[in-house]
């Protein structure tokens, strides 16, 4: 891990990370402020955290983190994807590991747009017989 500071783009649903790990004390900063308090539920914390725990739990790396676009959870998604593309830039050995664990994937799933006829992707109007 000789590289000093490298950068990585995460996604996830409408959500943008733009991750930046450097050599540091563990500090994981998203948006100007600790991820704890950015992201509050534990169940957030964690799937930001998957990537590190998969990967040994570096606690000699500082990760920045830019965050925009989606909801909590989406943005979530999206540093997790982030921190691992980052790693893998940073040591190209951890990407098996990463791999299996399934962090390099994006996940395609989206949101289905609005058809016309219709009041959200699926749902119809309610049918009326006179």
């Amino acid at each position: 891990m000789a590289n000093p500071g490298v950068q990585a783009t995460g996604r996830r649903k409408e959500a943008i990370a733009r991750v930046r790990i450097i050599p540091g004390e563990g500090r994981i900063v998203v948006n100007g402020r600790p991820f704890e308090e950015y992201f509050a539920l534990r169940t957030l914390q964690t799937t930001v955290l998957q990537p590190l725990m998969a990967v040994g739990g570096n606690s000699s790396l500082d990760v920045i983190v830019n965050v925009h676009g989606g909801g909590i959870s989406g943005q979530a998604g999206a540093v997790r994807h982030g921190i691992a593309r980052a790693l893998v830039a940073m040591d190209a050995q951890m990407r098996p590991i990463l791999k299996k664990a399934g962090l390099l994937t994006r996940d395609p799933r989206m949101k289905e747009r609005k058809k016309y006829g219709l009041k959200k992707a699926r749902k119809a109007p309610q049918f009326s017989k006179r």
